[in-house]
């Protein structure tokens, strides 16, 4: 039962987005674990998020893991999942494996693959970081908060932080970091933040006015926008990381060759303290099933991302903590909308009836994800309506659907990524449209062809992705908003819309989306997007997969993300 006197206090304070939160709590309307994840994004601390849940009588949402023989299995819904540790033992060095970098240099703000990522994100740092619940935990940023409208965001820097050079971190660093970002293009901000929209009032202080009110702004300028670390003075959309560029991480960078390892040593002037560990290793190895053989041989202490259909055997070894990370990583099958084979949605639909979505969870996932209903507003998000019927394989519905469409004996060609599960995706949609009398032709590639010459080719360049191929699988990885898939996927003229998808109905109701403060007006904003990208087909969406990650247990204090991030910080030998 709530306490409303213990609220009021609280309630005299809070602004009306923090209010319209806490009454929705208090209602019932929303569990412990939504509300946690919004009140971080509003800015609300954990004390004060940990004394309103008192007053509303507590509540439980549980997350747990597998104590049984093998691997310990450490499960959580969410973005990150950080070790409870003992007392951490001093000195020693950890060595992770994973594949070479993707993109072209090591490019903290044009970087799109998970091993870049890693690389840049011991050196540099995010204002916010995604948090075990999709809640947000201060970094470089310490509180924030936004106007009645949520169209302008005030974010206080941690003081007292410099670069590893001793340089002090400023908010010109944040300025000077988001103009790049614009510059750039990122997917994150296009549409969100504009040139000169962020400014610095004074040297602790950053405010974002926005092109349009934004209600999840915070995330949009966290760890779930992989490219917006914080640089140094001087940096520019062209720069690399390089050995010996200062950051305000706990690591410095000492070497790096891209094809074979990076290596770091401690920051002795980070914020954050000491880290116990003397020193991290980064091995580069191509091959994912070299990587398991890597780990399962303890030639590499940690992979901080594995496929489940190479990797079971870790499983099965007592020496090795899982973590397993409910996430929103998808694949999204695209079908070109705006002309040939698949314009007409009622081919798409059909399409879309031929997928075994529990099949392909169990056989490709070994059931470690969750059945998606092609809408990229997944079950883990507050905000997720679930009034749109969950579809399901039905042959008969596929074949009247081609029938009524003229597209019977339909012959098509599939590209996919030769990495992961996806091969095995590809053959289960051949299988099922094959059912359906369609006749599909599997093409894959490697990462480093599929992008540029399948999904996204450069050229022709306006609209973006006007190149690409009518028929394809693409991976997208954790965020935790889908604001990034709404935006750069689905939006006319997005910067990834692969399928060339343009709906006036769509845009509608993402701009209610993004506008929306409250939880109720998310909610409701959602279900219509839900409703018309189920319609629509514009993407296919057979399922989420659980993030995983390995790491040997002879250490703690490890920090894996659904977005595939190891942070090393608090790692330590056991």
């Amino acid at each position: 039962m709530t306490d409303f006197n213990q609220l009021d206090p609280f309630r005299r304070k809070a602004d009306p987005l923090q209010l319209d939160l806490v009454e929705s709590f208090a209602k019932g309307r929303i569990s412990r674990r939504h509300f946690i994840q919004r009140g971080t994004v509003l800015g609300l601390s954990l004390a004060s998020l940990s004394a309103i849940v008192a007053a509303c009588g507590g509540g439980s949402d549980s997350s747990g893991g597998d104590t049984g023989g093998g691997a310990n299995v450490e499960t959580a819904e969410g973005a990150v999942s950080e070790a409870t540790t003992a007392a951490a033992a001093t000195g020693g060095t950890m060595k992770w494996g994973m594949s070479v970098p993707g993109s072209e240099g090591v490019n903290p703000i044009t970087m799109i693959d998970l091993v870049t990522y890693n690389v840049c994100a011991q050196v540099f740092e995010y204002l916010v970081r995604s948090a075990s619940d999709l809640s947000l935990q201060p970094m470089l940023a310490t509180e924030w908060s936004a106007n009645a409208d949520a169209s302008e965001w005030t974010f206080k820097l941690r003081e007292g932080v410099t670069f590893s050079d001793g340089t002090p971190f400023t908010s010109a660093h944040v300025v000077a970091v988001m103009e790049n970002l614009v510059e750039a293009g990122n997917s994150a901000l296009s549409g969100v933040l504009e040139k000169g929209g962020t400014s610095a009032p004074d040297d602790a202080t950053v405010v974002f006015t926005l092109a349009a009110p934004n209600g999840l702004f915070p995330y949009l300028v966290s760890s779930d926008n992989t490219q917006s670390l914080i640089t140094p003075d001087g940096w520019t959309v062209e720069s690399n990381l390089e050995p010996g560029v200062v950051g305000t991480g706990p690591w410095v960078l000492e070497t790096l060759d891209v094809k074979k390892n990076a290596t770091y040593t401690r920051n002795e002037t980070w914020w954050g303290g000491m880290t116990p560990l003397d020193t991290i290793e980064f091995t580069f190895i191509e091959d994912p099933q070299a990587q398991i053989a890597a780990m399962a041989a303890g030639e590499i202490d940690g992979i901080p991302a594995f496929p489940y259909d190479i990797g079971e055997v870790l499983f099965n070894d007592s020496n090795l903590n899982i973590v397993e990370l409910k996430s929103a990583t998808h694949r999204q099958i695209w079908f070109r909308v705006d002309k040939g084979q698949f314009a007409d949605k009622r081919v798409r639909q059909a399409v879309a009836l031929t997928l075994d979505r529990e099949k392909m969870v169990e056989k490709l996932l070994g059931g470690r994800g969750t059945v998606a209903n092609d809408q990229v507003i997944f079950d883990l998000y507050p905000y997720h309506s679930g009034t749109v019927a969950q579809r399901t394989k039905d042959i008969e519905a596929a074949k009247a659907l081609l029938a009524e469409a003229g597209a019977e004996g339909l012959k098509a060609e599939l590209n996919f990524i030769k990495g992961e599960e996806m091969p095995g995706l590809a053959q289960l949609i051949q299988e099922g449209c094959a059912e359906a009398g369609m006749d599909i032709k599997l093409v894959g590639a490697d990462y480093g062809t599929f992008y540029g010459k399948y999904w996204c080719p450069a050229e022709p360049a306006d609209p973006p992705c006007s190149g690409a191929s009518e028929f394809g699988i693409v991976d997208y990885g954790h965020r935790g908003t889908p604001n990034v898939y709404l935006n750069a996927a689905l939006s006319t003229g997005g910067v990834w819309n692969s399928s060339q998808y343009a709906s006036d109905e769509y845009m509608a109701a993402y701009g209610e989306f993004q506008a929306a403060a409250d939880v109720d007006g998310q909610t409701a904003a959602a279900g219509k997007i839900e409703a018309v990208l189920n319609e629509d087909v514009a993407v296919g969406i057979p399922y989420t997969v659980n993030q995983l990650a390995a790491y040997s247990n002879k250490y703690q204090g490890v920090a894996n993300t659904a977005m595939g991030f190891t942070f090393l910080e608090a790692a330590s030998q056991v």
